[in-house]
C-alpha cells in the first residue's frame, strides 16, 4: 500500500482511543479525514474541533460524496475498527461498492512499517508503558511519533509527533490479534493472562499469539518481558531481556522507599543504572510499568539523567490510577481496571499507598463474556474492598447471555458491605455518605460520571 497516494480517509469507529490517534495522523498529514461514530465522546469532539467532521448515524447519505466516488478508490482509504458489527449499513455499503477496507491495526501496520518502533504488548500495563516511553522520548528533546491507547496527562493527547523523527512508540493491542499486523524493532509484553476469551477461546491460544507477535519483531531487534509473567518467548532473531520489581531479573529495583504517597528507588539494568528515581505517579504496579519504560529507554541509548528527569515529571495517564480528588477529608480516584488481574494490582496498589483508609469500590462490569468467564477471579479482587458497590454490566460490542448479569460477581464476593446499585442509587449514596477513600473501576461508560462524582465530593 502506497500511503502517499491517499488523499481522503474515512473512518467507522472514528472516536475510539485507536482509531482517533490515526485520524489525527492522516489530518496532519493534509488529508481529508471524516468518520462515523456511535456516541459522541470527548475525542469525538476534539476531533471535530480540529476540522475532522464526525457524524453520530449510520446512514450512507451521512457520508461526504468525495469518499464515494466509485471511480477515484485509489485515493480513499476506508479504515474500519474490529468492533463495528458486521450488519453496519455504512461498511456493507463500502463493501458492496469494491471499497478496500483495511482494520485499524493494518493501518497501523502500514504507518510504522518503516519506522524505528518500540510496541508494547500484554494484557495489563501496556497503556501506561507506551505513554510513559512517548513521554520520555518527549521530554528529552528526542521525540517520537506514538499512538498511543489512553490519553496522556502531561499532553492531553493520545497521539504525538514530530517531524523528521524515525522514532514510533505504539500500543500493540491484543484483541482480534491484532498486534500482529506489527514489524516492531523493539517489543515489551507486560503480562500474559487469560483474556477476549470471547476471541481466542483458551489461555492456550492467547498465549500462542503472543509468541506469533514475538516472532513481528525484526531481526536484530530487542524484547524486553516480565519475568513473573509466566510467558516463555520462543526462539527468535532478538537480544532478550527481563523485567521485575520482585524477582532477580536483568532490570529490577532496590532502595525502594514510601513517602507521602510516592515511591522512590534505583534501577538496575545491564545498559547501565539509575539512582534515585521518583516517579509523578504512584501504585507499586505503576512502579513495575516505570520499570519497563525507563529499561527500555536506556536499551535504546537514552541517557540515565534526562530519563529520570523525565520520570519525575510523568503524570500517567487518564483514567490508570488517575486521582480526582485528594484533600484532607476525601480520596478519589479512578482507574480503567476491568479485567480481575487489573483489579487485583490496583485495589492492592491503593491499600499500600493508602493503608489506614475504609477503602469503597464502585465497579461497571465489562462485557458478559468476560463477566462469565472470570466471575470467581473477580469475586476474588473485589474481596479485596471494604466496601463494593457493583453497576450493571456494561454490554459493548455484546448481546445478552442468558443467565449472566452482574448478580454473577456479585454472588462471588467475599465482604459484609456489598451491593447492587443503579448509577443513581450510587451518586445519592455517595452524597450521603462521602468516603474517605473512592475508587470507581471499569471500562465501560463509567468515566461519564468522574464529574458528578467529584462534585458531590467536594460540595
Amino acid at each position: 500500500m502506497n500511503l502517499n497516494n491517499i488523499h481522503n480517509v474515512y473512518l467507522i469507529g472514528i472516536g475510539g482511543i485507536g482509531m482517533s490517534a490515526i485520524a489525527k495522523y492522516f489530518k496532519l498529514l493534509g488529508c481529508n479525514v471524516e468518520g462515523y461514530d456511535r456516541t459522541k465522546t470527548p475525542l469525538c469532539v476534539e476531533l471535530q474541533n480540529s476540522g475532522i467532521k464526525v457524524h453520530y448515524v449510520d446512514d450512507v447519505l451521512m457520508i461526504s460524496p468525495v469518499f464515494k466516488e466509485i471511480n477515484n478508490k485509489e485515493n480513499i482509504l476506508i479504515i474500519c475498527t474490529p468492533a463495528i458489527p458486521k450488519d453496519h449499513v455504512e461498511l456493507n455499503w463500502f463493501l458492496n461498492n469494491g471499497f478496500t477496507i483495511i482494520k485499524r491495526a493494518e493501518i497501523l501496520g502500514e504507518i510504522t512499517k518503516n519506522y524505528s518502533t518500540i510496541a508494547v504488548a500484554g494484557t495489563h500495563g501496556k497503556t501506561t508503558i507506551s505513554i510513559c516511553i512517548a513521554h520520555i522520548y518527549t521530554h528529552s528533546g528526542t521525540g517520537c511519533n506514538a499512538f498511543l491507547g489512553g490519553i496522556s496527562k502531561n499532553y492531553e493527547t493520545n497521539f504525538l509527533h514530530k517531524e523528521k523523527c524515525n522514532t514510533a512508540v505504539v500500543e500493540a493491542d491484543e484483541y482480534d490479534r491484532s498486534f500482529l499486523q506489527l514489524s516492531p524493532t523493539s517489543a515489551i509484553i507486560t503480562a500474559v493472562d487469560a483474556d477476549h476469551l470471547d476471541i481466542y477461546g483458551s489461555f492456550e491460544k492467547v498465549n500462542e499469539a503472543f509468541s506469533d507477535f514475538t516472532k513481528c519483531i525484526k531481526p536484530g531487534g530487542k524484547l524486553l518481558y516480565k519475568k513473573e509473567s509466566g510467558f516463555i518467548p520462543p526462539k527468535i532473531n532478538a537480544e532478550i531481556a527481563t523485567y521485575s520489581v520482585k524477582e532477580n531479573a536483568d532490570c529490577t529495583i532496590t532502595n525502594v522507599t514510601l513517602s507521602k504517597g510516592k515511591f522512590t528507588f534505583n534501577l538496575k539494568t545491564p545498559w547501565g543504572n539509575i539512582d534515585n528515581i521518583t516517579p509523578g505517579i504512584t501504585g507499586m504496579f505503576n512502579i513495575e510499568n516505570v520499570v519497563a519504560a525507563a529499561s527500555m529507554c536506556l536499551w535504546e541509548g537514552l541517557s540515565a539523567e534526562s530519563i529520570r528527569t523525565a520520570l519525575a515529571t510523568f503524570n500517567g495517564v487518564k483514567r490508570r490510577f488517575d486521582i480526582q480528588v485528594f484533600n484532607s477529608r476525601n480520596i478519589y480516584i479512578d482507574d480503567y481496571a476491568h479485567h480481575p488481574e487489573e483489579l487485583k494490582a490496583f485495589i492492592s496498589s491503593v491499600k499500600e499507598v493508602y493503608p489506614d483508609k475504609k477503602i469503597t469500590g464502585v465497579f461497571q462490569p465489562h462485557l458478559f463474556s468476560r463477566t462469565r468467564d472470570f466471575a470467581d477471579a473477580f469475586g476474588v479482587s473485589l474481596s479485596l474492598l471494604d466496601e463494593l458497590y457493583l453497576l450493571e454490566i456494561y454490554p459493548a460490542r455484546e448481546k445478552p447471555i442468558e443467565g449472566i448479569t452482574s448478580k454473577t460477581i456479585f454472588d462471588k464476593v467475599n465482604i459484609t458491605h456489598k451491593y447492587l446499585s443503579t448509577i443513581d442509587e450510587l451518586l445519592n449514596k455517595i452524597e450521603s455518605n462521602k468516603p474517605e477513600l473512592l475508587l470507581t473501576m471499569g471500562a465501560g461508560d463509567i468515566d461519564q460520571y468522574i464529574e458528578p462524582i467529584k462534585k458531590i465530593i467536594l460540595s
